[in-house]
């Protein structure tokens, strides 16, 4: 794939998120794809087992991309991950290879209060959504 393709896939993919499409937000994975979440420790190896470990998580889900970086066959996705009201700001990056998604690591960061000691350095631009 080219990157325009791939974003494009990308693309496809957050919105069949956003949509709870499963199939849809699958198709990306190559069948033998691993998925990483660092800060709990797990790995998933699979697209089925990827797919599935989605599907039985209870939290109503909003996927909103903030933007979408990359080239070749590393791309970069910041997003707004919203469960069940609150929000959770996410960076995955995506590794493919022969069109697909061979792995992909995802970090998760709760909103924090602005520190006062830094209130005069910066613009407030509100909590994105």
């Amino acid at each position: 794939m080219d990157d325009r393709a791939t974003r494009a896939a990308l693309q496809h993919h957050w919105d069949a998120s956003d949509a709870n499409d499963f199939e849809a937000e699958h198709a990306i994975y190559r069948d033998d794809a691993v998925l990483d979440y660092p800060q709990s420790g797990e790995r998933i190896h699979g697209r089925r087992n990827i797919q599935k470990s989605r599907f039985v998580q209870p939290n109503h889900k909003r996927f909103s991309v903030r933007r979408i970086l990359g080239s070749g066959d590393l791309w970069v996705t910041e997003l707004v991950l919203t469960y069940d009201g609150a929000p959770s700001y996410v960076v995955s990056i995506m590794e493919f290879r022969d069109g697909g998604v061979a792995h992909e690591t995802q970090y998760f960061s709760d909103p924090f209060d602005a520190a006062p000691s830094r209130a005069h350095l910066v613009e407030h631009v509100g909590v994105f959504r």
